[in-house]
C-alpha cells in the first residue's frame, strides 16, 4: 500500500472513532478543504473536524476505494448521523479527492450531492429547494455561524 494510502486510511479509521486530533495530525497547517457546506484553511479546518466528532453522538463512518499516489488521492466514504437540527437520520455519501506534499496533506475536497442530503437533512423543504441557491446559502451561513462559535469556545483554533 502506498504510503498516502496509508495516510487517507488513518484519516478514516481516526474519524470513524472520533479521534480528531488524529485527523488533524495529517493535515499540513495551510491545509485547503471545502465541500459543498464549508470552504477553510488553517486551523479552521481541525475545527470543523472537531466540532463534527464532538456533535456527533451517533455518527457512523465507513470508508473504501482508497487510492493515491505520491502527489493525489481519492476516497469513498459514508457518514450515518442524525441531524441535529430537524432530528432526521442522514446518510452521505461522499467522494474525497486529497493533495499532499511533505507526507502532509494539503488539500481535502469532499463531494456530495447536496440536493439528496437535503431531501434527508431537511425534509420536505430540503426536497423541494435543496437545488436551489437560497437554501444552500442559508445551510452554508448556518454552518459557518455555528463553526465561528464552535472556534469562539476553543482558543486553540482561532488564527
Amino acid at each position: 500500500m502506498h504510503p498516502n494510502e496509508m495516510m487517507i486510511e488513518h484519516f478514516y479509521s481516526s474519524f470513524a472513532t472520533h479521534d480528531y486530533a488524529g485527523m488533524i495530525a495529517l493535515y499540513a497547517p495551510n491545509i485547503e478543504f471545502s465541500d459543498p457546506v464549508f470552504s477553510l484553511k488553517g486551523r479552521s479546518v481541525g475545527a470543523m473536524w472537531h466540532m463534527l466528532c464532538e456533535s456527533g453522538k451517533d455518527l457512523t463512518i465507513t470508508f473504501k476505494n482508497i487510492k493515491a499516489d505520491d502527489h493525489i488521492g481519492h476516497a469513498h466514504w459514508e457518514a450515518k448521523y442524525t441531524f441535529n437540527s430537524s432530528g432526521r437520520k442522514v446518510l452521505n455519501i461522499i467522494e474525497a479527492q486529497f493533495q499532499f506534499e511533505n507526507s502532509q496533506i494539503t488539500q481535502h475536497f469532499d463531494n456530495f450531492n447536496f440536493w439528496r442530503w437535503s431531501h434527508q437533512a431537511i425534509g420536505p423543504a430540503g426536497t423541494l429547494l435543496g437545488w436551489s441557491p437560497i437554501l444552500q446559502n442559508k445551510v452554508k451561513q448556518t454552518a459557518k455561524q455555528r463553526l465561528n462559535k464552535f472556534i469562539a469556545q476553543h482558543p486553540e483554533y482561532s488564527d
